[in-house]
């Protein structure tokens, strides 16, 4: 069983990669960022669509363009964006009508809403742990 399907994973990827370059304010090309996430470029594309009109991304043309984040990477929620690509993240989608499992469901949905309610800018952390890791590997 797997909560996100793959346009919330290679969305949420893509995200990360747009969240690496913000700092340059240059739009990044859909095939680098396919490239470096990994990503079927023509699914890619269809992804950003759905981010960008959700307002998270914005796009450039010309010859320079691509695409950017809209704004900061920590005004970003990690849960929005999934949601944007995902609709709303739910527990289970059934009523059980049994109000143990009821009250259990309906706790689990608040923790699943609380760790995805962290931003794009929060990477970091991971990216740490991950050099860390690597790191103390060599």
């Amino acid at each position: 069983m797997s909560l996100l399907s793959s346009k919330g994973t290679y969305g949420l990827l893509a995200m990360y990669e747009l969240s690496k370059e913000y700092q340059f304010n240059k739009p990044v090309k859909i095939k680098q960022i396919a490239a470096r996430a990994k990503i079927p470029q023509n699914y890619l594309e269809q992804l950003l669509n759905v981010l960008k009109k959700n307002g998270y991304v914005k796009s450039v043309r010309g010859a320079y363009g691509g695409y950017m984040l809209s704004r900061h990477p920590a005004e970003i929620k990690i849960l929005d964006v999934l949601s944007a690509l995902e609709g709303e993240l739910k527990v289970t989608e059934t009523s059980t009508k049994n109000e143990v499992l009821e009250l259990f469901f309906e706790e689990a949905q608040k923790k699943l809403e609380k760790i995805f309610d962290m931003s794009l800018e929060e990477f970091k952390i991971y990216q740490q742990r991950v050099s860390n890791t690597l790191f103390y590997s060599i």
